[in-house]
């Protein structure tokens, strides 16, 4: 029998922190990561020992980062398990972290990613692809934009649009890489980088950090944790992809299957999402993800961006935090920053950036086209 988050014991964010994403430098990733786990006990007001268990995502620094990390903090013995999963490793790490404490395995287990900017090799599989050397992501989304703009009768001014409401909703957070806001005319002005793309519409590769604690039910009791602030995940759903027909767009498809899967799972409809944290690498991937999740049918998308319904107090925050583009996407962080920032806006605690009577909040990534994960969490406000 198939079983689902659901099916277990209740599992809560109770702590979540950060080290600012930022421009490469000559911090070491020690140093990163450990701000942002530091960070992480303190909203939840425990100690280093009542972790027991840890779940380090890395995508770019090589073999057991986060041993040289942890043991900072103290060296308690605790089991530690490394996760890479291209852009959707912190994801997966926050959905391992989850499945543990939900299992009753663990009362208490962080989630952390940090990673700083290095060249990315892959391993050799020894077969061959014509491809290989001719698509690389920017180009293959520049040409998304096009077909988007053409088969729904959109400009390409319309898809950059996503970028000023993400650098907008960056500019208010102290954590993004980027922070100011942008006019449709700078956006469009940047620097060219593949077609109608400029870089402004597309995410920035730095550094960072992020880091959260979940918990039971009865590892809340035992630390005398806040259960007001503890924002329960509601659904955690991971897929990889399938053979889809020829035209269709294989992120948008796995990306439909899997929220589909999530919110049956949180017995949600796509209407009772409040706040959605999603993988926009590029402006065009917005637009695709909000219509796969269901906020709109195809093609509404640049509707319902001009509308400000996807405007922190309109009818869904897409991306509050910034988003890809505004945020960062440091790679090992990235979802489980996503995370932290949903476990803020629905607790009330976002600033500037709160989205009014936030309940319902969704997180996505994808890795590389192959893996998508899709986690609901729920406030008790």
């Amino acid at each position: 029998m198939v079983r689902t988050l659901s099916d277990l014991r209740p599992v809560y964010v109770v702590g979540v922190g950060w080290h600012r994403y930022q421009n490469p430098s000559e911090t070491p990733y020690v140093s990163l990561g450990l701000a942002a786990i530091r960070e992480a006990l303190t909203d939840a007001k425990i100690e280093w020992p009542a972790v027991e268990s840890s779940y380090v995502a890395t995508a770019l620094l090589g073999m057991a980062a986060g041993r040289p990390m942890l043991r900072h903090l103290g060296t308690t013995g605790a089991p530690l398990v490394h996760i890479e999963n291209a852009s959707a490793s912190g994801s997966t790490a926050f959905r391992q972290a989850c499945i543990e404490v939900a299992g009753g395995i663990s009362d208490v287990a962080l989630a952390v990613g940090v990673d700083k900017r290095n060249p990315v090799q892959r391993s050799n599989t020894g077969i061959d692809h014509l491809a290989d050397d001719a698509i690389v992501p920017f180009t293959h989304f520049a040409l998304l934009t096009n077909e988007y703009a053409a088969r729904y009768n959109a400009s390409v001014e319309d898809i950059a649009l996503v970028a000023v409401k993400n650098h907008r909703n960056g500019a208010k957070n102290p954590n993004a890489q980027r922070q100011q806001e942008r006019t449709l005319q700078e956006v469009l002005g940047g620097k060219k980088v593949s077609g109608a793309l400029t870089s402004l519409q597309c995410t920035p590769i730095g550094e960072g950090a992020a880091a959260v604690i979940v918990a039971s039910d009865e590892g809340i009791r035992r630390y005398g944790i806040n259960p007001d602030r503890a924002i329960r995940v509601t659904a955690s759903v991971g897929r990889s992809e399938r053979i889809y027909p020829p035209g269709v767009g294989f992120d948008a498809a796995l990306t439909r299957e899997t929220a589909e899967l999530a919110l049956a799972e949180a017995k949600r409809q796509p209407k009772d999402l409040d706040v959605i944290e999603l993988h926009d690498a590029f402006t065009v991937e917005e637009l695709h993800y909000i219509e796969s999740i269901g906020l709109c049918p195809e093609g509404d998308g640049v509707q319902m961006l001009k509308d400000g319904a996807l405007d922190i107090g309109g009818r869904c925050a897409i991306n509050p935090s910034g988003g890809l583009i505004a945020m960062g996407h440091p790679i090992g962080p990235t979802g489980i920053g996503q995370i932290g920032e949903i476990t803020k806006q629905l607790r009330g605690e976002a600033g500037e950036r709160q989205h009014p009577h936030a309940r319902v909040g969704m997180a996505h990534m994808v890795g590389v086209g192959a893996v998508c994960y899709v986690h609901i969490m729920e406030g008790r406000r």
